[in-house]
């Protein structure tokens, strides 16, 4: 039913964001503001949860629709930081700090990659918990 995705969604993003401002600004205030490790962390557990949820949805069954698009579209989409992730790194290149942007590209990437894949991973031990149960 479109209108409970739609409900579904739009709930789920907006505790993603509410989640990402929060956690964002406790991290940076605990690292400083040298450089946006919030932003990375949120970006490395947001990729962690997506592909947790995607996996173990999609291949257990275990998730209704509604479920997955509250959890993925929803909360991962508001809680993920590729915007703001971009806006820092063109904001570092802009200011000729170029070893800190590539620093902060090269990590976003491979962590945020890693973070996906053991998702991944994540979701496939507790599949495999709940076929031995």
């Amino acid at each position: 039913d479109c209108v409970r995705i739609f409900w579904s969604v739009a709930v789920g993003g907006a505790l993603g964001c509410v989640s990402r401002y929060y956690l964002t600004a406790f991290i940076q205030q605990r690292a400083g503001p040298s450089f946006p490790l919030g932003t990375l962390l949120i970006n490395i557990t947001g990729s962690f949860l997506l592909g947790f949820i995607m996996r173990y949805a999609l291949q257990s069954g275990a998730v209704s629709a509604e479920t997955r698009m509250l959890l993925t579209s929803g909360f991962c989409g508001g809680y993920t930081t590729f915007s703001t992730y971009s806006y820092e790194t063109a904001m570092m290149l802009d200011d000729g700090e170029y070893g800190r942007a590539a620093l902060y590209v090269g990590s976003s990437v491979v962590l945020a990659l890693a973070g996906t894949l053991l998702g991944f991973a994540a979701a496939n031990r507790l599949l495999a918990l709940r076929q031995g149960a």
